[in-house]
C-alpha cells in the first residue's frame, strides 16, 4: 500500500468521527432549541445538520481519491478530495446565508422570545465536544497532509466557537438580555459564511494549479546545493489532492554520463521527498553547452 493511500485511509477516520458527532449534536440542538425556543441554538443545530452532509461528501471524496489510475485518469483521482472540500465550502456558505436571513427576519418581525437557560448548557457541552473534535482532526490533517481534513477541522473550530456564542447568548437571556440570542444568531451565520468562503478560496486556488511561491523558493534553494547541478532553468509545482507534483529542469556539465545524470535526478527526487514530502518529481536534465 502506498504512503498516499495510507494517509487517505487515516484521513477517513477524521471524517467518520465528524459525521458521528455532528449527527448527535444536530439532533440534540434542534430538539432542545425548538423545545425551549432558542434561536441561536436552532441555528447552530441546522449548521451541524449541514456539517453532516459536508462530512459525508468529504468521506466520499477521500475514498474516491484512493481509486487507482485508469485510462481516463492517468494521474489518479487525487483531486476528488479537493473537489469534496470545495463542495463542503459551498454548503457552509449556503447555510451561513440561511442562518443570517432567518435571524434578520425574526428581528425585523419583532419575534423576540427569551430562551430557557437549560438550552445554554447544551450549547456549552457542544462547544467542548466540537473543540475536541477540532483538535483531533487538525492533528490528523497535519499527520496526513490532508487539505480536505484540514477544511473539516476549520469547520469543527467554527462550530465550537458558534456553540460557545450560543451558550453565552442563552445565559445572557437569564439577565433579561434576550436580544443577545438574536445577535449571536447573526454572529453564528457570519462565522459559518466566513469559514465557507475561506475554504472555497483555498481549494479554488489549488484546483486552478496555484501553488505557494515560498515553497517553490525553498525547493530551489535546497536543490541548487546538490553537487553537479549548475543551474535551475525552471521549477514548477502543483497539487493533486494532498500530493505535491514538481517539474524541474536542471543544467549539468555536458561531460556528465547518462548514468551520472540519472543518479543526479534520483538525488533530486529523494531530497524533495525527504525534506518537503514531495511525492512526485519529474526532473529534466540539460547539458551546460545548451546555455
Amino acid at each position: 500500500m502506498s504512503k498516499q493511500v495510507e494517509r487517505l485511509q487515516e484521513s477517513e477516520n477524521g471524517a467518520k468521527v465528524s459525521i458521528a458527532v455532528y449527527i448527535l449534536m444536530a439532533g440534540l440542538k434542534l430538539g432542545v432549541g425548538l423545545f425551549f425556543n432558542a434561536s441561536s441554538l436552532i441555528a447552530d443545530g441546522f449548521n451541524n445538520f449541514g456539517d453532516v452532509i459536508s462530512s459525508i461528501a468529504m468521506l466520499i471524496g477521500l475514498r474516491t481519491s484512493r481509486i487507482p489510475p485508469d485510462d481516463n485518469h492517468p494521474y489518479g483521482h487525487w483531486k476528488a478530495e479537493s473537489i469534496a472540500s470545495l463542495l463542503t465550502s459551498f454548503i457552509m456558505i449556503l447555510l451561513g446565508m440561511q442562518v443570517l436571513t432567518n435571524a434578520i427576519g425574526k428581528i425585523l418581525s419583532g419575534e423576540l422570545t427569551a430562551p430557557n437557560p437549560l438550552a445554554g448548557i447544551v450549547g456549552l457541552i457542544s462547544a467542548m465536544v466540537m473543540w475536541g473534535v477540532h483538535r483531533y482532526n487538525l492533528n490528523l490533517s497535519y499527520k496526513t497532509h490532508s487539505k480536505g481534513l484540514k477544511a473539516v477541522a476549520k469547520d469543527n473550530l467554527a462550530d465550537a466557537l458558534t456553540s460557545l456564542a450560543t451558550a453565552i447568548a442563552i445565559f445572557a437571556a437569564s439577565f433579561s438580555l434576550w436580544w443577545v440570542d438574536y445577535v449571536m444568531a447573526l454572529i453564528v451565520g457570519g462565522i459559518i459564511l466566513k469559514t465557507g468562503v475561506e475554504i472555497a478560496s483555498e481549494n479554488m486556488f489549488s484546483l486552478s494549479d496555484g501553488f505557494n511561491q515560498q515553497l517553490l523558493n525553498e525547493y530551489r534553494a535546497s536543490v541548487i546545493k546538490i553537487n553537479g547541478i549548475q543551474q535551475i532553468v525552471s521549477l514548477k509545482a502543483r497539487m493533486y489532492g494532498n500530493n505535491i507534483y514538481v517539474d524541474i529542469t536542471i543544467v549539468v556539465s555536458g561531460n556528465m554520463s547518462v548514468q551520472e545524470s540519472h543518479d543526479l535526478t534520483e538525488e533530486v527526487e529523494e531530497l524533495l521527498f525527504k525534506q518537503f514530502d514531495v511525492m512526485h518529481t519529474d526532473v529534466h536534465v540539460e547539458p551546460a553547452s545548451m546555455h
